[in-house]
């Protein structure tokens, strides 16, 4: 069981070995969980801070590093060409990826991110070299650098050679476990839990942050959130693990709990924007106006020109109806990062407001270009073709989406209502079976349409059954409904009968919680049967 003191000293060096090498993200990571942990009256000793001083003294690799700072990638790559510390050797060959990355992203923004799936002339010549020297240096009998072979890892990337660039990225961090970095990289790359299950990586504590990380890629929601609520024992006060944990209240759809957590965060780190496109988006469903109104402000303020305060300014304009104005502005987000999956999602969604689908279509296959496991993006081309009544196109996408959240209801009903356009009726029904909730009163209405009214009669009990004691007012509409349906048929009269009594009376003493999106106008009972208005 490693103390504070391990924790602390570990950050340090990640920090520093980080920082000397430009991987400024897995520097400030290292800062915000070193900062999180109690303060230390035993001061930072010398050994702490353990730098490769020949290199730092050594004039390619101060040269080089300046020039990196100042995003002149190319130049830093040229000073450090014959750089012969660690350091200088790994600037030299992490500066030319850089270059060919920004490159690739300026071309991006010019076109999209699939018009050319070759990967840059500059990438393969950078892989052959690496793979050059990492081979000579074990020929030589030397230590391999993790760091060289971090860079080695997302070249191959790059180069869409993804098992190989797992394999490299784990022999990384055994020998570097203090290379946030490679752990990073490799959280986001592992396809599910048998390949994760089957990496050999090293026993050293970032592998439970990594573990986090990884869970929180997969959805594997519960998970990540008991490794990162135990992490929070050592680290009470890390905003990190805090905005991790948000993430996870997100996929769960606890959106409250999760504006709860982002609040805390703002509340202490209140110029911290790393996140508040999440934090945006949650405001956005909560139709939060003022708040929104409020963190886009903020956001402009710190750094108009950050992704997050532009994905922020985008969702308030959307919130306001504003739909052209969201799409310029996610469009801006995309200019200062074309891999972000989000913004082209949305903006597909803008596009949808303002009628451009073919617009739509492009923004949803750039998303699924970025990322082919983001479900939003299959989900919007399904919803998108099903407006085009393409209901074969719209099953396709609909089937993916529902691959990556096979327990989402919202795939499920989409496919049952695709599957029922399609007069592929047996499908639907399962569908609708499996979805519960108020696809049963779809699946009540299929039956009825097939004249199986014992079945439609069954459909429309379960429903009631299921909802009849709920107080959001569209489920007591949805349950009113249903009950209605239920006092048709002889068996289910009766209970038909007391589900809408007891709708009347819910309504009656004011269970309407001010969220719910209807507005109640008015309720009147006569004798045994009611009216609701919405």
């Amino acid at each position: 069981m490693m103390d504070e003191a391990s924790y602390r000293s570990d950050l340090i060096q990640c920090r520093l070995q980080s920082k000397i090498r430009g991987l400024n993200q897995s520097a400030k990571w290292a800062s915000e969980l070193l900062f999180s942990l109690p303060r230390s009256s035993t001061p930072v000793t010398a050994s702490d801070i353990c730098l490769n001083h020949d290199a730092i003294c050594e004039p390619d690799y101060a040269m080089g590093k300046d020039c990196f700072d100042c995003a002149e990638y190319d130049r830093c790559a040229y000073f450090c060409r014959n750089s012969t510390s660690r350091e200088g050797r790994f600037l030299h060959y992490y500066a030319r990826y850089m270059a060919a990355e920004k490159k690739s992203l300026d071309m991006m923004v010019d076109t999209n991110p699939f018009t050319s799936s070759a990967p840059h002339d500059n990438i393969t010549s950078l892989y052959t070299e690496i793979r050059s020297e990492l081979n000579n240096s074990l020929i030589n009998g030397q230590l391999t650098d993790g760091y060289l072979l971090y860079v080695y890892g997302i070249t191959l990337l790059k180069l869409d050679l993804i098992e190989d660039a797992i394999s490299a990225l784990a022999h990384s961090v055994h020998f570097e476990p203090l290379n946030w970095a490679s752990w990073q990289q490799l959280a986001v790359i592992i396809a599910d839990r048998t390949q994760l299950e089957q990496l050999d990586l090293p026993t050293h504590w970032f592998k439970k942050i990594f573990l986090g990380a990884v869970y929180l890629e997969l959805q594997l929601n519960e998970e990540a959130m008991a490794l990162y609520t135990s992490l929070l024992d050592t680290f009470k006060d890390s905003n990190y693990l805090k905005s991790q944990m948000a993430n996870v209240k997100h996929n769960l759809r606890h959106v409250d709990q999760a504006i709860d957590l982002f609040d805390t965060i703002r509340e202490s780190d209140p110029f911290r924007l790393d996140a508040w496109d999440i934090y945006s988006n949650l405001l956005y469903v909560k139709d939060m106006r003022s708040k929104l109104s409020s963190l886009a402000h903020a956001a402009k303020n710190i750094d108009p020109f950050r992704v997050e305060s532009c994905f922020c300014i985008a969702n308030f304009y959307s919130l306001r109806g504003q739909h052209k104005k969201a799409a310029d502005y996610f469009s801006r987000v995309l200019q200062l990062n074309p891999r972000h999956i989000s913004a082209w999602t949305l903006m597909g969604h803008e596009y949808m407001e303002i009628k451009n689908t073919g617009g739509a279509i492009m923004s949803y296959r750039s998303a699924i270009e970025c990322n082919k496991k983001d479900y939003r993006a299959w989900y919007g081309l399904g919803q998108t073709y099903e407006i085009l009544k393409m209901p074969a196109y719209s099953l396709y996408y609909y089937s993916i989406a529902r691959s990556l959240r096979p327990d989402d209801s919202r795939m499920i009903i989409a496919m049952g209502e695709t599957l029922e356009k399609l007069e592929r009726h047996s499908e639907a029904i399962k569908c609708y079976w499996k979805a519960g909730g108020i696809a049963l009163v779809k699946l009540a209405a299929l039956y009825e349409k097939l004249g199986e009214k014992d079945k439609a009669a069954a459909a429309y009990s379960d429903f009631v059954a299921q909802t009849g004691n709920m107080s959001n007012l569209e489920d007591f509409k949805m349950a009113h409904n249903a009950a209605q349906q239920c006092q048709q048929y002889a068996e289910t009269r009766d209970e038909g009968k007391r589900i809408l009594k007891e709708i009347a009376g819910l309504v009656k003493t004011g269970a309407n919680p001010a969220s719910s999106s209807f507005a109640f106008k008015q309720i009147s009972i006569d004798n045994e049967s009611i009216q609701l208005q919405f």
